[in-house]
């Protein structure tokens, strides 16, 4: 069931890449529905579940709130690593080095392999936090999808490039799910990694899903879809319940 789910990532991010080559205007409407998506399924159920399964502290604190910390200063930790090879490489307002582009390309399919053992992970908790998991991962993928293209053709690699980083981006996923297959996590250690993906999640949606879907755009109508985003997993929590 969780390489089924992660077929539907597979597709979304396709999906994402094929809207990189053809963009309208209602793409700043997506992107902040699955803002609101992304932060309804942290807030409301990933960050809840995290802290029931890891159950232990450390030091005063919740263990999987430390985790979830981590995971947001990781993926922060990263995105800050590439953003100082970018200006390593000097590469001003018309400059473009393929290596940099490659580089944050790889690094979304890496991210997206972890989707895919969450959705893994979180079929070996319950269904509906399966469920949850796999709407959010779906939802962001569409922007994984779009960020791979767009970010491996932007620094300079030609078409065919970046099409495989896509198509790499796109089966990450459901490698990743095929992987949590074949073992059994333990419930603390699933405690752990969904606070730990709870902060990356996080981190992306705020740094990365929100400002863009806001950029340039009029705001109330992003808002309202990242509104709708947040209430439709807090009814897919509810009804899980």
């Amino acid at each position: 069931m969780p390489v089924v789910v992660a077929l539907g990532a597979f597709l979304m991010t396709l999906l994402g890449g094929w809207t990189a080559q053809r963009v309208t205007d209602r793409r700043h409407l997506i992107l902040g529905l699955a803002g609101g998506l992304m932060l309804g399924v942290v807030g409301l159920d990933l960050l809840p579940e995290a802290l029931d399964a890891a159950g232990r502290e450390l030091f005063g604190v919740p263990a999987a709130l430390l985790c979830f910390v981590f995971g947001f200063l990781t993926a922060h930790l990263v995105e800050r690593l590439l953003a100082v090879r970018r200006a390593g490489h000097g590469i001003g307002p018309g400059e473009r080095v393929p290596q940099v582009g490659l580089t944050a390309a790889a690094a979304l399919v890496l991210h997206s392999a972890m989707d895919g053992v969450a959705i893994g992970a979180a079929f070996q908790v319950d269904s509906g936090m399966a469920v949850a998991v796999a709407i959010a991962v779906i939802a962001h993928d569409f922007a994984d999808g779009f960020n791979t293209y767009t970010i491996a053709h932007l620094y300079g690699n030609n078409r065919r490039r970046a099409l495989l980083m896509l198509g790499a981006d796109a089966l990450a996923p459901v490698a990743g799910a095929a992987s949590t297959l074949f073992f059994t996590l333990p419930e603390q250690f699933l405690g752990v990694y969904l606070g730990f993906f709870g902060g990356v999640l996080l981190y992306l949606a705020t740094s990365d899903i929100l400002p863009e879907a806001h950029h340039d755009h009029p705001a109330r109508s992003t808002l309202a879809c990242t509104v709708a985003g947040v209430a439709f997993i807090w009814l897919v929590v509810g009804l899980a319940g």
